[in-house]
């Protein structure tokens, strides 16, 4: 019996639909096409982020003498002034170079006044891939029929458009320990470092300080992974700040949880965040600079983060937290809250903006920044100045 027949319909490798998109995942971060298919038709998509000429004529070659359209998502599209509640595809001019095809992609003011048609299934799924790859959630494409690509070599992977659906979900009901030890911290913090990995690949850690009673409720903070805040001591954002001071409280109240979720730059990814970044030094805030980007203002899932809690047997918490989006996934994931525990800040030059923008858009608890504001009487800047 072969290898092929030997294996059909076993689970050593996991169920096809999960495998696929995972494989997919991997070659979207590597910069490398996909196609997609749905019933008779496949659609092979390149993402844009790092588009050069040499990709772009290799691309174009690959398809003719099929021209490629720019796929988009609705925030992205709003950007470009063109309404649409779903992902639009674009027809790209004849003449368009790569330089264009990254600005309507991602430059916050470029203009467009061409011709585009609401995005296809297969597409809006391979947007909800690149969000998963951290890509810039835009793609080039080219419709073809089923087994188009067949023969090519190396051949581009294929997944059903269907299998990206509810993946996610998929992830987190996978999610495994990986690895676990005890981890001395500064002043004489013991803490125990649980690790995750879930079907995408990712890492998070569950720091467990002191000996938290697990059948009472449990002081947790949820922190999403910031380079820059956590190690570097970026004064632009407070994460580093809250990390260092849930730490503290955690360990004189006895114990308590830290999760450290692999969700950087609130779930777009470093490369992504630094692009946010660079459009708020040009007079954006952090909401507006990720919707520019084509993201939502917020991609987090704390799905995972419920699952996390779960597994240690953490089922009560008094969440450590001033956004409230937190307490309404840890309470859709089946955890009890008991209460809310603020974490205040200090307020610097460099990210008193960036503090309004969350506060007065995003609905985080912020209280001690207005106190702060109005003690050095500091007027708050319009939220389309506000920038982190």
């Amino acid at each position: 019996m072969g290898h092929v027949e030997r294996f059909a319909g076993s689970s050593l490798l996991g169920e096809p639909n999960f495998v696929e998109v995972e494989r997919a995942i991997a070659e979207l971060r590597s910069g490398r096409p996909v196609a997609i298919e749905n019933r008779d038709t496949s659609h092979l998509t390149l993402p844009v982020d790092w588009l050069d000429a040499r990709q772009l004529a290799a691309f174009r070659r690959f398809c003719a003498p099929v021209q490629p359209v720019l796929t988009l998502t609705a925030a992205r599209a709003r950007e470009l002034r063109i309404e649409s509640d779903s992902g639009v595809t674009l027809t790209l001019p004849p003449d368009a170079d790569a330089p264009w095809v990254r600005s309507i992609a991602s430059d916050a003011r470029f203009p467009f006044d061409g011709s585009f048609v609401p995005a296809t299934a297969e597409m809006e799924a391979a947007l909800r891939l690149c969000k998963l790859a951290h890509r810039l959630p835009a793609v080039l494409s080219v419709e073809g029929q089923t087994g188009r690509w067949d023969g090519i070599q190396p051949a581009p992977m294929t997944l059903q458009a269907d299998a990206v659906a509810g993946f996610r979900d998929r992830a987190v009901r996978a999610l495994k320990i990986t690895g676990e030890a005890r981890v001395p911290l500064q002043n004489g913090v013991s803490a125990r470092f649980i690790i995750f990995r879930g079907m995408i690949g990712g890492e998070s850690a569950a720091i467990v300080i002191g000996d938290p009673d697990f059948s009472k409720p449990v002081q947790v903070r949820l922190h999403s992974a910031c380079l820059t805040g956590d190690v570097f001591g970026s004064r632009r954002c407070d994460c580093g700040d809250q990390l260092k001071l849930a730490l503290e409280q955690i360990a004189d109240t006895g114990g308590g949880v830290i999760l450290y979720l692999d969700q950087e730059g609130r779930g777009v990814g470093l490369a992504n965040k630094m692009r946010a970044y660079a459009l708020q030094d040009a007079g954006l805030d952090t909401v507006d600079a990720n919707t520019a980007l084509g993201f939502e203002d917020d991609e987090r899932d704390y799905g995972v983060a419920g699952r996390m809690l779960q597994m240690i047997g953490c089922a009560k918490v008094r969440l450590m937290t001033n956004n409230p989006a937190k307490i309404d996934g840890l309470l859709e994931a089946g955890i009890e809250i008991s209460g809310r525990v603020p974490l205040i800040t200090p307020v610097n030059g460099d990210n008193r903006r960036y503090l309004a923008a969350k506060a007065t858009r995003a609905g985080h608890s912020l209280d001690h920044l207005f106190e702060q504001l109005a003690a050095n009487d500091c007027a708050i800047v319009p939220d389309k100045e506000a920038a982190s």
